[in-house]
């Protein structure tokens, strides 16, 4: 298996996250942390992110993380409403959530994401307004409202497919979707993704984006370690064997614990791009996607920019294509819509 030389990368982002990081020992995140900073060659100013349940931190482990190298936070709030923290099976409270965002702030984190859940089943305006209050009543530095998704295998998709619960329907999640942006564009807080936002202050220059986030939409390498983890180094995705014990195996025996890997094709990279590009407010460089490709985009896909232009769905704009509030809305019909077309290099 051809493997990829890391010591040519300089790396500023590291993200502890998926499942809740926070379970452990504030030592070992700072392990985790030295063992990465020691393999690979980091840029001073790194972006150093956890994942944290609310219902599983405290303050001193918001003063031990700082220690060891975190600044940043990602809350896994999802809801200040019991209800819905009960529907998606959360451990934690409100009350911890305001408690764990407090205790970071004391602690002394200066940049603090928050994630919340909507398009819950029988959700109303009013209900997803309460979380948004709440949320900006806080004011954390960024903010990731994402729709409800039912994994395969998860306890909510079988609920699902067992009819104990349904999907909102399209007009439901468009008026959710618009309320979204709406509210937090009122109260500072920039779209710049289409799940993601933040924080406009008076007193910094630059916005307090996800700088990790941002490698995955702008096609930028990144490493995964842990299992399941993702890997990209263009043209290649790798991905890790998902059980603990075979990862652990395979490491002990001084294997890489890859369960499977792709070659991504031409078409399938420009696919990419596209989406990706789309799901952000700035949208799909244009002169970047041409020399990347060697096609001419507009020429490509000259039919379909102009059907979506005329239906307000697109823009074409400073070099740019984007799509509109309301195309963002049908980002997936869209995409597909565009890269089902037959690629030609020009």
């Amino acid at each position: 298996m051809e493997i990829v030389d890391l010591d040519a990368f300089f790396f500023d982002t590291l993200y502890i996250g998926g499942g809740t990081p926070s379970v452990l020992n504030p030592d070992a995140i700072e392990q985790i942390i030295k063992a990465v900073f020691g393999h690979f060659d980091f840029l001073p100013d790194a972006e150093v992110t956890i994942e944290v349940n609310p219902g599983t931190v405290s303050f001193e482990q918001f003063k031990d993380y700082l220690k060891a190298g975190v600044n940043r936070l990602n809350i896994g709030v999802q809801s200040f409403q019991e209800r819905n923290l009960n529907f998606l099976g959360r451990i934690h409270s409100e009350a911890d959530a305001f408690l764990a965002y407090e205790s970071a702030r004391q602690a002394g984190f200066d940049n603090i994401g928050m994630d919340l859940i909507y398009s819950l089943p029988e959700q109303t305006k009013a209900n997803w307004h309460f979380d948004l209050e709440h949320a900006v009543q806080m004011r954390p530095d960024h903010l990731s409202c994402y729709m409800l998704t039912c994994e395969p295998g998860t306890p909510l998709h079988q609920d699902l497919k067992g009819g104990r619960f349904q999907r909102p329907n399209e007009v439901n999640v468009r008026d959710l979707f618009d309320l979204t942006i709406d509210y937090l564009e009122s109260h500072r807080y920039v779209h710049y993704e289409i799940s993601n936002f933040a924080r406009r202050t008076d007193t910094t220059l630059t916005l307090p984006v996800s700088r990790h986030n941002m490698k995955y939409w702008s096609f930028v390498p990144y490493v995964g370690f842990g299992p399941s983890a993702h890997s990209f180094i263009e043209p290649r995705r790798y991905w890790n064997c998902s059980d603990i014990k075979k990862y652990i195996r395979e490491i002990e025996a001084g294997r890489l614990p890859i369960e499977e890997k792709e070659v991504l094709s031409t078409e399938q990279l420009m696919m990419e791009t596209i989406y990706l590009g789309l799901r952000t407010m700035n949208g799909i460089d244009l002169a970047e996607f041409d020399q990347r490709f060697k096609v001419d985009f507009l020429r490509t896909f000259e039919s379909t920019i102009n059907d979506l232009e005329k239906n307000g769905l697109l823009r074409i704009a400073r070099g740019h294509c984007a799509l509109t509030r309301k195309g963002l809305s049908l980002l997936d019909s869209i995409t597909s819509n565009l890269t089902s077309l037959e690629f030609t290099s020009g």
